[in-house]
């Protein structure tokens, strides 16, 4: 096996060369799950079988960018001759108001599920009026 691989093409009958460099990576959209409330939002990822270290999050122009890429387990005696599964690459980017306080978002993962919480600014809280009579 080389750098190049060799695709038939059914309606034309021909082969077709395809370099690493010429095939693009797909990605794919994580489940995402958001709970809102007073104090700020908590979003919860899907990302099976993406370590720590395979994984990005970004805030950027007032935009939240996760970016992650799954570890498929081989075991190490195998030597791979040819794959046409890839391990997954998740992508998903969100635009967040003004009213989140991005220096301050807590990530943590945990068993493929990145959960991120994101408060609030002081200023954009809620906060209850006295209202006094006469």
């Amino acid at each position: 096996m080389n750098d190049t691989t060799q695709i038939a093409n059914p309606n034309k009958g021909e082969v077709e060369r395809r370099t690493p460099e010429s095939a693009r990576r797909v990605s794919i959209t994580p489940a995402v799950d958001i709970v809102e409330d007073s104090h700020g939002i908590t979003l919860w990822a899907d990302l099976p079988g993406v370590p720590r270290d395979r994984l990005d999050v970004k805030v950027h122009d007032g935009r939240l960018y996760i970016e992650a890429e799954a570890v498929v387990p081989t075991p190490g005696d195998l030597r791979l001759h040819h794959a046409e599964i890839r391990a997954p690459f998740f992508a998903r980017a969100f635009t967040l108001s003004e009213d989140f306080d991005t220096s301050k978002v807590d990530a943590n993962l945990q068993g493929g599920v990145l959960k991120l919480s994101i408060p609030r600014r002081e200023e954009a809280r809620p906060r209850r009026i006295e209202v006094r009579a006469g």
